[in-house]
């Protein structure tokens, strides 16, 4: 039903887009350039100094980039998330990040379901192997995303595109990235503060990477024994 009238959505998203970067520019003329220059050098803390530069509107702001960018799914959703920790501090700024991550993660579910599905469709029809997963997608697609998503630094970007192009229902994308999203992003904003604050916890940051190396090789055996 969300996706029948897909002609009315269409024009919706591209007016929302529309008017959200028309209002960013009129508000913050400079906004643009500014975080061009911020996201070439990847600096962390500059990033988390330039959102706090917006003092009492900075936690939406925030929430904001860190949505647009986890939609876009470039650059590193880290950068935004650990920037959040420094700023509002580390169980605040991974909660920011978690909610602000999973609302990009649907936002670009919608935005690929909607413009790309049918020519997705007709292309994965002429792949056997494509096609095969495309319909265990639609039974066992919560599942699938759920553990994808727990896994820290799995490109996001490819799981939104890889969500929405299936059968796997809004329903079950939503609910397995809202949940598999909260480990995933606790570690990476984790190692990011931690990378940054080293001198005062250099140990954390030893656990959460050997946690992250266990977690990748836990996902290998577990793709390698279900194919």
């Amino acid at each position: 039903m969300l996706f029948h009238n897909k002609g009315i959505i269409k024009i919706i998203f591209l007016l929302l887009f529309f008017c959200l970067f028309l209002a960013l520019y009129v508000i913050f003329p400079s906004f643009f350039q500014e975080l061009w220059q911020l996201l070439k050098r990847g600096e962390i803390v500059e990033m988390a100094s330039y959102m706090a530069s917006f003092g009492k509107w900075s936690f939406l702001f925030a929430f904001l980039l860190t949505v647009i960018f986890n939609a876009i799914g470039f650059p590193p959703a880290m950068i935004f998330s650990a920037a959040c920790t420094l700023m509002f501090g580390l169980v605040p700024g991974i909660l920011l990040a978690w909610v602000a991550e999973t609302v990009g993660a649907v936002i670009s579910f919608l935005f690929f379901r909607t413009f790309l599905r049918d020519q997705a469709e007709a292309l994965i029809q002429k792949e056997p192997r494509l096609a095969k997963w495309d319909g265990q997608s639609q039974n066992h697609g919560f599942k699938i995303m759920l553990v994808a998503r727990l896994i820290p630094y799995f490109p996001a970007a490819a799981l939104n595109a890889l969500g929405a192009l299936s059968k796997m229902s809004f329903r079950d994308y939503t609910l397995s990235s809202f949940l598999g999203k909260f480990p995933a992003t606790a570690v990476e904003a984790m190692i990011g503060h931690d990378a940054v604050m080293a001198e005062s916890h250099g140990e954390r940051l030893f656990g959460v990477i050997l946690f992250s190396l266990l977690a990748y090789a836990g996902f290998y055996w577990w793709d390698k024994k279900k194919r």
